[in-house]
């Protein structure tokens, strides 16, 4: 990203904070991050129009997946460093990026979609035991 497209999105989320200041602004970035992985990993990422779009489902799971191959066990933490406490909170982020024109959304998009009931303490301790499990396998 240029300077200026970087300088811009960083006052956009600034202006987010200033009304709402539950979440870090490192966890809008993260969004927004995981948003482009959940693309790719879909296959989204090349397309155009309503074939690019992520419903909030799929962005949980995304999230999900990102965060345990960014921090690994470590993820609740960075989540509650973050002021994320659930998977419904990233909801308000989207929403909060949505009301910043830094992403756009369908009528049928709604905080309700990110409501998974994912305990992210459990998830990502089952995932840190997976890749555990896996490692001594070998």
């Amino acid at each position: 990203m240029a300077a200026p497209e970087q300088d811009l999105l960083e006052d956009k989320i600034q202006n987010v904070r200033r009304r709402d200041r539950r979440f870090s602004r490192n966890a809008y970035y993260f969004v927004l991050d995981a948003l482009d992985y959940t693309m790719t990993h879909l296959g989204r990422d090349e397309l155009t129009g309503e074939d690019r779009h992520i419903g909030g489902k799929e962005l949980v799971a995304g999230i999900r997946e990102y965060a345990a191959d960014q921090f690994g066990p470590m993820a609740t933490i960075v989540f509650e460093r973050w002021g994320v406490r659930s998977s419904a909170d990233f909801g308000e982020i989207v929403f909060n990026l949505i009301d910043a024109e830094l992403l756009s959304r369908r009528p049928s998009d709604s905080r309700l979609d990110f409501v998974d009931g994912t305990d992210f303490r459990e998830t990502f301790a089952n995932k840190h035991r997976e890749t555990l499990e896996r490692i001594a396998a070998r």
